[in-house]
């Protein structure tokens, strides 16, 4: 089994709490990521797991243990880096092959070499083996790194925004690649960014952090869909949400309580006849954004401003008057709390 368990804990660095009461459980195979921007206790909350910080309040537990007494080398963990942290001297073999030395591990030569080149193998740099780590592009070292873990097969992954540093191209490649390690492993992974495609694509299930505090935890749609409060809501979804006022949709049918309205380009429809229609609102095109497959359609509903996804067959131009309805969208109330339709 490999499960991570935290009971209330809290950690503080003087007068700052980083850390505030998170209970939190990692299943055994689990791929859990932590999502929030900085300073939100993303790596603070690995840190305690790896035993690298100790916790004020609470506990934490490693396959059904208190880690409290258990030193970092004897949690079973592996820790991978927003940067690299690698050997530049050494090869990539020796890199990878370097945690397998340690005198805990005590393993033969012949089992380091057929370790190695299996993690190589499947990171796909079996042909970079002899290569410095010096003469590798930014994507491959990031492979190696992650390959360091890899090789010790713990009971746990902790990542740091580990791909964070790669350009948008590998990073999509590297997000394809560690969904693959997880699952071939049946790895637990507690994975933390500040991305969103990075969470909703690899996690089977997102952490919300909001300055310490575990604030929902989810699968992907749950916490896209039914999000707990305003600050969920921003967290996903692309374009963001937008958030109007109830006074840009006046005329609409709302819950009682509602103070703000939250659409994703989902709720929102438009049409090209003007708002003076029964459940419409009437909004005037400010902007498009053609991106080929669709279109950014940047609207204005009086003083306020809203953007939603258009099909490019759609003909618009800016300034023409449209019809626009909302289809299903959230409700919140004064304290961004979510409200039920």
């Amino acid at each position: 089994m490999a499960e991570v368990r935290l009971e209330s804990v809290t950690k503080r660095f003087g007068d700052v709490v980083a850390v505030d009461g998170i209970d939190l459980t990692v299943a055994d195979g689990e791929f859990v990521v932590l999502l929030g921007p900085t300073g939100a206790g993303k790596t603070t909350t690995l840190r305690l797991i790896a035993g690298l910080e100790s916790p004020n309040v609470g506990r934490v537990f490693l396959n059904g243990r208190d880690a409290a007494r258990l030193s970092p080398a004897e949690r079973d963990v592996a820790f991978v880096f927003q940067q690299y942290s690698l050997y530049p001297h050494l090869s990539v073999f020796e890199n990878l092959a370097f945690p397998l030395r340690s005198p805990a591990r005590r393993l033969d030569e012949a089992t380091i070499k057929a370790t190695v080149e299996r993690v190589a193998a499947m990171l796909r740099i079996e042909q970079k083996l002899q290569n410095r780590a010096t003469r590798l592009s930014g994507g491959e070292m990031q492979r190696v790194a992650i390959g360091r873990a890899l090789v010790r097969s713990p009971s746990i992954y902790l990542m740091d925004e580990p791909l964070s540093s790669l350009d948008a191209k590998l990073r999509s490649d590297m997000r394809l690649e560690l969904q693959h390690i997880q699952r071939d492993l049946g790895a637990t992974m507690l994975y933390v960014t500040h991305d969103q495609i990075e969470a909703m694509t690899m996690a089977t299930r997102i952490g919300v952090l909001d300055r310490g505090r575990l604030v929902q935890i989810g699968t992907p749609r749950e916490i896209y869909e039914s999000p707990r409060n305003i600050y969920v809501a921003t967290r996903l979804g692309m374009p963001s949400i937008n958030l109007l006022p109830t006074e840009a949709l006046a005329g609409l049918p709302l819950p009682p309580g509602v103070t703000t309205v939250g659409a994703r380009t989902e709720h929102v429809v438009v049409e090209r006849e003007s708002g003076g229609q029964s459940g419409q609102v009437a909004a005037r095109v400010e902007w498009i954004e053609h991106l080929g497959d669709q279109n950014h359609l940047h609207l204005a509903l009086g003083e306020h401003r809203l953007v939603t996804l258009v099909n490019p067959d759609m003909r618009l131009a800016v300034g023409d008057e449209l019809g626009l309805s909302l289809r299903s969208p959230l409700y919140f109330d004064a304290a961004g709390e979510r409200i039920a339709a």
